[in-house]
């Protein structure tokens, strides 16, 4: 919620359901300067480009039904937006599969395709590292430090290790250990993360984002869509 604003808005996100509901905080502000995403972005765009002759970003900012209305125009499925997420309500979003209806794709039927899995390379002494979110957090927000779908609680600076790859480097459930990755001669690392014992394939591990993100250099990305390559880094296990 945005301190600085009179009336109470709303977003909208979507659930682990398909739905999209609206949002609201609850919590009183801790600063009267504090601002909502929608007047941060706004400012943020406003400083770059300058100009709202193309996007209205003080309108979006001034009120987010704006915002809603513009989005129906253009983005199939959310037609009446504004509407549909009043006083609670939510709706799912669109989802051919699960309709069954593949009559937009070639001869009308589903598609399929299949991927070879790609081969990573590793030194003796590497890794392969996905970096995973754990329950009590929604993307890089993190409400809590519990993580109840891998009993993991209290902490989050955590290795997820094999047992046989921690009593190849003689690590014990708790020790204290440096991550690092080495990707064009360039070192990047990060400390004090502790190991924890869990039912993983050997040569992988896991680890909670944002805490790993320093690990990920930023021009190594998937060929098709581009993503960093937060589920494959290749790291290196130190005791400290």
């Amino acid at each position: 919620m945005d301190v600085t604003k009179d009336k109470l808005e709303y977003i909208t996100v979507e659930n682990s359901m398909g739905k999209v509901q609206p949002s609201q905080g609850k919590l009183e502000p801790i600063s009267t300067r504090l601002m909502s995403e929608p007047k941060i972005i706004a400012n943020l765009c406003l400083a770059c480009f300058g100009s709202e002759d193309q996007i209205p970003w003080r309108a979006y900012e001034a009120d987010y039904s704006n915002m809603r209305t513009d989005i129906a125009r253009v983005v199939r499925g959310f037609e009446s937006y504004n509407d549909r997420t009043k006083e609670g309500s939510e709706f799912y979003l669109p989802n051919n599969a699960l309709k069954g209806d593949f009559s937009k794709l070639p001869e009308g039927r589903a598609q399929f395709t299949i991927t070879e899995l790609p081969e990573h390379a590793l030194l003796p002494d590497e890794f392969l590292m996905m970096t995973i979110p754990s329950h009590d957090q929604f993307n890089t927000t993190i409400y809590g430090l519990d993580d109840r779908y891998r009993g993991i609680y209290g902490e989050r600076r955590v290795v997820m290790m094999n047992t046989d790859d921690m009593n190849k480097l003689n690590l014990l459930s708790g020790d204290t250990v440096i991550l690092r990755s080495t990707y064009d001669d360039t070192v990047r690392e990060v400390s004090n993360f502790q190991v924890v014992v869990y039912d993983i394939p050997q040569g992988n591990l896991a680890s909670y984002f944002p805490e790993t993100n320093q690990l990920i250099p930023i021009d190594q990305y998937a060929r098709e869509s581009q993503t960093p390559i937060s589920k494959s880094v290749k790291v290196s296990v130190n005791k400290m």
